[in-house]
């Protein structure tokens, strides 16, 4: 049978998810020392080192079993594909509203202009509060947009608050909190229930370690 797949987010989630694995007990000298490969050995499992959207991607249409990928990247792309199991406790971060510092966001009866990386979390927020928003998608440094008039505030990630900080920016309202989750792919949880049942069962004695 071939080896359980797993989709790792590359970068500071897959450092952590490293060190989870090398607490279970698993050898991680491949991946540690992987140069330019991206699909990788570790003991009875495979690894494949991907960027957020495509970790989801990946499991969705069962090219992987599992996945580690970031709460922001799952809420975003909203999909049905896999099953989301359980909380890592690491990449620990938030989804926040922010503005120009002093400025009264929710004040006014103009509509609001916000700028975001995530238009469906901006959109889902705004929609329970019952405000009609134009939201705007930005690619790169969604702090730049109120700076240049573009919007009136941004929904973002934001870690500890220096960079907002930084461009004259202030939280308005947190949104939700954001950690590295486990998801696994709906026929893999089927076909592979064992399998995946004790790797988990792995991960959250791990979890109470790190």
């Amino acid at each position: 049978m071939e080896p359980i797949r797993i989709a790792l987010t590359k970068g500071r989630l897959e450092r952590r998810s490293v060190e989870m694995f090398k607490t279970i007990g698993f050898d991680c000298s491949e991946i540690i020392n992987k140069g330019r490969r991206l699909i990788l050995p570790m003991d009875n499992f495979e690894v494949v080192l991907a960027k957020a959207a495509d970790v989801i991607t990946y499991v969705e249409h069962g090219a992987c079993d599992m996945g580690i990928v970031g709460k922001d990247t799952i809420v975003e792309k909203d999909s049905t594909g896999f099953y989301e199991m359980c909380d890592l406790g690491f990449g620990k971060c938030k989804f926040a509203l922010a503005a120009k510092k002093g400025t009264d966001f929710f004040g006014g009866y103009k509509q609001k202009v916000v700028a975001s990386k995530y238009p469906k979390v901006a959109h889902k927020f705004f929609e329970e509060k019952g405000m009609d928003v134009k939201i705007i998608k930005i690619e790169g440094s969604v702090e730049l947009a109120p700076l240049l008039s573009l919007a009136d505030a941004i929904v973002d990630i934001v870690e500890t608050g220096t960079t907002l900080k930084e461009n004259g920016l202030e939280i308005v309202e947190d949104i939700m909190p954001i950690s590295a989750r486990v998801i696994v792919n709906r026929a893999s949880m089927k076909l592979r229930k064992e399998e995946i049942e004790n790797l988990l069962s792995d991960i959250e004695l791990a979890k109470e370690v790190l």
